[in-house]
């Protein structure tokens, strides 16, 4: 749009218009915000004001050239850091006039140290890559033990973490030793050395949990523990790792990997020691119960002891009654075992002359059965004359008929090779074709070469 539609003047004597200087700088400010969109800016802080409203007022600057920036209230209550001079920084910002004034300057909405963008975007890549693989799957992670035996921390000896965990576990868990790992926190190579101590620690098996942690700081001082070598160790460890670097709001690599994240390193060393004072409690606790048990079961026990020496009796007195008894029970098996003897045969007596007066006279009956034998096996073996004449007969007969003495007497059989049947019309003749010819000594097969079909009425 035209700049000269934006404002309206009085035209001067020469006839030229004639434009406030707020309305110039209005105009000015407007064509800067439309041409220049939100853009990251790098420089180093000069000049840093933090106004009693709240804003911050700085410039940024390089060797050749320097911008004035702000930075409001709401924006800067936002930011992860306060600039400091010298510092190397990247905001992200509009460029702006400031109309009363006439200055430009960037009218700031972001702000952050100067390669925290390229590392952040890392941090991702690597967040994702290794997520992908699993590394950070729930299912892995292992349950930190109730009462570890010995615990291991993994950090600086310098570090100021170092001193907060030593007096967390000494004030919570004074009874449970602790062995350090040293490895630098910070600089070049940094990450290979803490994955070296935690593979250390877990080739030792000397603690049953391990602490990786370091202070707080900026995501370069924090890099180390970005780096994909120790968040491999940490997720390749047997021993469960409890991560407690920077502060509250600091995530690493190394958070994700770890079984359990703690906040800041006093948060991890409360992760892993019980508290001695609630240890020695439940302790208590625990030994009043057991002996209210063990009185209740001594009290039970008495009380048995009581009822069993009241039914105790004297060996001597105690055979005497059970000699009585065995009398009385032999008496008794006696009288027992006669009875049923008297009464058995009492009963076969009378059964057995009750039999003998029912007993049947079998002599006439054996005579007749020995007759009718008789007569069975005569009429048995005339029957058996008159099949064998029938036999004979069928026999005879049957050789007369026989197929075989047909041919004997000069006849043949002819049949046809592939069906077996007999052939009976001279049509059934054809040249080629194979017959079986059956003779009274015997058979043989023949082929026809030349056929000649004549019907007569016989021989």
């Amino acid at each position: 749009m035209n700049s000269e539609s934006q404002f309206s003047s009085p035209v001067g004597a020469g006839g030229d218009a004639v434009v406030p200087v707020s309305v110039l700088n209005r105009a000015i400010g407007t064509m800067l915000e439309r041409s220049f969109p939100l853009v990251w800016v790098s420089g180093e802080v000069s000049n840093f004001t933090r106004a009693a409203s709240g804003h911050w007022y700085f410039s940024i600057k390089d060797a050749q050239a320097q911008m004035r920036c702000v930075m409001f209230r709401g924006r800067a209550q936002y930011a992860e850091f306060t600039p400091r001079e010298g510092d190397k920084i990247e905001v992200r910002a509009l460029v702006t006039m400031y109309e009363p004034r006439g200055e430009l300057q960037l009218n700031v909405e972001a702000v952050r140290r100067t390669g925290q963008g390229r590392l952040y975007e890392a941090f991702l890549r690597l967040k994702a890559q290794l997520e992908a693989e699993g590394l950070f799957d729930p299912q892995r992670k292992r349950a930190l033990p109730a009462h570890p035996r010995s615990i291991g921390i993994v950090t600086s000896l310098q570090a100021a973490a170092l001193r907060d965990v030593l007096t967390t576990l000494a004030r919570r868990a004074p009874h449970i030793p602790v062995i350090v790992y040293p490895a630098p926190v910070q600089g070049a190579g940094v990450s290979a050395k803490l994955a070296a101590m935690v593979e250390a620690a877990n080739r030792r098996r000397e603690v049953d949990v391990l602490i990786v942690c370091r202070g707080g700081g900026s995501i370069e001082d924090l890099w180390a523990f970005n780096e994909e070598v120790l968040a491999r160790a940490i997720a390749a460890s047997e021993v469960p790792v409890v991560s407690g670097v920077g502060h509250e709001t600091d995530f690493t690599i190394a958070d994700f990997a770890a079984d359990v994240r703690a906040p800041t390193p006093t948060g991890a060393a409360e992760l892993v020691s019980p508290q001695r004072v609630l240890l020695l409690r439940d302790l208590d606790h625990r030994h009043a119960t057991l002996a209210r048990g063990f009185g209740r079961m001594m009290e039970r026990r008495a009380q048995q002891l009581d009822w069993l020496a009241r039914r105790l009796v004297s060996p001597a007195e105690r055979l005497a009654r059970q000699r009585t008894h065995l009398q009385q029970l032999s008496v008794r098996l006696a009288s027992a075992g006669a009875r049923p003897v008297r009464d058995a045969r009492a009963r076969f007596s009378l059964v057995q002359m009750r039999w003998q007066r029912w007993r049947p006279d079998l002599t006439p009956h054996r005579s007749k059965v020995d007759g009718l034998g008789e007569r069975l096996d005569r009429a048995l073996l005339r029957q058996h004359e008159r099949h064998i004449a029938r036999v004979e007969t069928l026999a005879a007969r049957l050789e007369v008929l026989s197929p075989q003495r047909t041919l004997e007497r000069g006849y043949a059989a002819l049949l046809d090779a592939q069906s077996g049947r007999a052939v009976r019309a001279p049509s059934s003749l054809k040249p080629g074709r194979r017959m079986t010819v059956h003779l009274a000594e015997g058979s043989a097969d023949i082929a026809l070469s030349d056929v000649q079909p004549r019907l007569t009425d016989g021989f």
